[in-house]
């Protein structure tokens, strides 16, 4: 008797680490060496709470320079950083209203992972978090326990 194959997703899924619903990570193209970031699957793209945000060109290519404050509520700690501008995107805050906002490419970091993500820059000031990470910044590298919290990484107290 021919065994017909069916797909499992459990199988595909099994070499992927859980993550809980909020981690620590770095993102240390930026200089930031630990922000406190919600993993948010309902949101397509990251964002990080920025402000101060500059454009400026350099060698031909446009750039910004902005700074975030990596700690919530500690705006005595700031990190001063640029990237490359990838692009402006309309993105849909969580009130549902529509936003343009600059676009980067940096790499984060999350327990012994390190990926290249695009990131959002905006204000966040407001928010519970300073960093969001966002389904596709995830996508193909964990899946998401949202009962748990800091399962890659460890919850290092604010200063």
């Amino acid at each position: 008797m021919k065994q017909n194959k069916t797909y499992s997703p459990e199988s595909k899924f099994k070499q992927l680490a859980i993550i809980g619903w909020r981690e620590t990570i770095a993102l240390p193209e930026l200089g930031i060496n630990r922000i406190k970031a919600k993993i948010d699957t309902g949101a397509r793209s990251s964002a990080l709470h920025t402000f101060h945000v500059e454009e400026f060109r350099r060698d031909g290519k446009q750039m910004l320079r902005f700074q975030v404050h990596p700690y919530q509520r500690n705006s005595k700690q700031t990190v001063t950083t640029e990237a490359e501008l990838l692009e402006y995107r309309q993105i849909r805050n969580s009130g549902g209203h529509a936003q343009l906002r600059p676009v980067v490419v940096t790499t984060v970091q999350l327990g012994d992972q390190q990926w290249q993500i695009e990131l959002t820059l905006t204000n966040r000031d407001v928010m519970g978090f300073r960093m969001l990470l966002g389904r596709q910044a995830i996508r193909h590298h964990f899946l998401v326990d949202p009962g748990k919290s800091f399962l890659q990484s460890y919850h290092h107290p604010e200063k």
